[in-house]
């Protein structure tokens, strides 16, 4: 797919990019999200032109074996999480801001994310840290979060009607069309059979969706995906059809979504999400049997689908084990040449579990 073009000044008003980070084996290298702009620039280069809000989520416990997935780090796994965010910070603030003489200038508050019961225990102290112009945003709570109140936390203190959520071990290899996208979803707004709310990006496991074990073995799946499957057209380009599939989850993976949809449909209330969790554990699942019984428009969510759901957009990097750029050019000269076997990058039994 060709690209689009250059992005329009309108864009920054209506989309803001949300990246949410935590520990993870390559800090305090701010490879991953190198990776992830770099990606930005190649497939979607209207993204460098919006805000930006960075969820620095952090650790809940410091042990003698990190175990990234249950929040656990180990003393040097700390230390590098603090030089990993002051990283990504500078390499943010370069990529999104003009360069200053006198530096960058940060404004600071403070936030709260509450979840659960309502109790003064029950929530975390956020601090907020933006640029004067608003166009860099980095949020640091002072506990673990989770994904889903990190996303919620973010929401919160965006203000254009569509947002562009991606955790930090996702790239783009497939140019996206970001603005035609939003056309039609904007264009949407008055269709109740179709409206588009959600729009999710193809990853490996989700090619030819349409005609996948998660649509075929379901009646009403199979009956909505043969009514609104469709190529969609926007007035603005109208040479280009964007083909979209009915998607029956909510998936965590990168995804362009309304604002309002968002808190209204996954984050109705404090209890909606426990801390710690993702979102497709919690209410992707709830969402999915819902769709299972028809209803699908209440939520909305649709799957990119170039190429009849054969170009995958998306690729995983697989965070909790990922060791840097460069840890893994030496890894893949050493299988080239055949001389070592794959020393050190043995997955721990938390992580064998995690791909099984």
């Amino acid at each position: 797919m060709m690209p689009t073009g250059p992005p329009s000044a309108a864009l920054s008003s209506l989309l803001t990019v949300v990246i949410t980070t935590s520990p993870t084996p390559s800090a305090p290298s701010a490879d991953l999200i190198s990776a992830v702009l770099l990606s930005f620039r190649q497939h979607c280069p209207g993204l460098t032109h919006c805000r930006i809000i960075i969820v620095f989520d952090t650790y809940e416990r410091i042990e003698v074996k990190s175990r990234l997935k249950k929040g656990t780090v180990t003393t040097e796994g700390a230390r590098d999480y603090a030089l990993y965010k002051d990283n990504v910070k500078d390499l943010v603030l370069e990529e999104y801001e003009p360069p200053r003489e006198a530096g960058h200038v940060l404004v600071k508050e403070d936030g709260s994310a509450e979840y659960g019961l309502s109790g003064d225990w029950n929530h975390v102290a956020l601090t907020i840290s933006r640029t004067e112009d608003r166009l860099v945003t980095f949020i640091e709570p002072s506990q673990r979060l989770g994904f889903g109140l990190a996303v919620r936390s973010a929401l919160r203190i965006v203000d254009t009607p569509y947002v562009w959520i991606h955790q930090h071990d996702w790239t783009l290899i497939s140019n996206i069309p970001l603005e035609p996208i939003l056309e039609i979803m904007r264009a949407s707004d008055l269709d109740e059979a179709a409206p588009v709310k959600y729009v999710c990006l193809p990853s490996i496991r989700m090619l030819s969706y349409a005609v996948s074990s998660h649509v075929t073995p379901f009646p009403k799946l199979r009956s909505l995906t043969a009514s609104l499957k469709r190529d969609f057209t926007s007035v603005l380009h109208p040479g280009l059809a964007i083909p979209l599939t009915p998607l029956f989850f909510w998936h965590d993976k990168p995804h362009i979504a309304s604002t309002a949809h968002y808190l209204e449909r996954v984050f109705p209330s404090r209890l909606a999400i426990p801390r710690g969790s993702f979102i497709e554990d919690t209410v992707g699942h709830r969402a999915r049997q819902q769709m299972k019984n028809g209803v699908w428009a209440k939520w909305a969510c649709w799957l990119y689908y170039p190429n009849e759901g054969r170009l995958m957009c998306s690729r995983h990097l697989h965070g909790r084990i990922w060791r840097g750029a460069e840890f893994d050019l030496q890894m893949k000269l050493r299988w080239a040449d055949g001389k070592e076997e794959n020393e050190g990058t043995e997955m721990d039994e938390e992580t064998q579990a995690d791909e099984g």
